[in-house]
């Protein structure tokens, strides 16, 4: 996994994310099939921003990605906490699949129409089904699912760039192990992917749970001008 460099993000109490140190912004939208299945990450373009910036996560700015200062006109508010919980495990051939359900945002990368990661896992004596699981779970944003190799005591992750990801209608993709700080709680474990809400909506905050798509939250940063 990629180091991340001087970056850290602030989780300020009722208020926006600060983000210190030079951290590529850059846009990212789901590709999905003509079933609706989301396949890969469209990339791009990178938003351009100062070294110290904040980022809106009530979900009403007029500046998305940025804040405007509109969570203190609407009276925003997060109980903003730290959760942890054990993965559940679930081996397979050659590789075992790892599920927290704690930081799902409900993007679809672990499924498609007709099986899923967790189907998937007991027929990986198959290697070309143990080889779409693992790109499978190296597409989800949020890390909730995670895979080892061969019964190995850590999770085998993709290397993938310090850099924060806003993902159109969706969460801050926050990628190669930046520090999150959340408040007086302390700091998120250092994860090599993690997902933020910004739509103001979600019950785990800061973490993302899904609930932009329940909501109804638009914004793509790719219509910027």
């Amino acid at each position: 996994m990629a180091d991340a460099p001087d970056v850290r993000i602030k989780v300020t109490p009722n208020g926006p994310y600060h983000v210190v140190g030079d951290a590529a912004l850059v846009a990212k939208a789901q590709v999905e099939t003509e079933l609706g299945e989301p396949i890969a990450w469209e990339v791009g373009p990178e938003l351009a921003h100062k070294e110290r910036y904040a980022l809106c996560r009530c979900g009403q700015s007029g500046r998305k990605p940025f804040c405007d200062g509109t969570h203190l006109r609407v009276g925003f508010e997060a109980d903003d906490e730290l959760r942890t919980r054990e993965p559940t495990e679930y081996p397979g051939t050659g590789v075992t699949l790892f599920d927290d359900r704690n930081v799902c945002v409900h993007a679809g990368y672990c499924g498609t129409t007709i099986t899923n990661v967790w189907k998937m896992v007991r027929k990986t004596d198959d290697t070309a089904v143990r080889s779409m699981l693992i790109a499978m779970v190296e597409r989800c944003p949020s890390g909730a699912v995670t895979y080892s190799l061969d019964g190995g005591a850590t999770d085998n992750e993709p290397r993938l760039p310090a850099e924060i990801g806003v993902m159109a209608n969706g969460p801050l993709w926050v990628t190669g192990s930046i520090p999150v700080d959340v408040g007086e709680s302390g700091a998120l474990q250092a994860r090599n992917r993690v997902a933020l809400c910004r739509c103001g909506a979600s019950d785990r905050k800061p973490l993302c749970d899904g609930s932009h798509k329940s909501v109804g939250f638009v914004d793509d940063p790719r219509d910027r001008d």
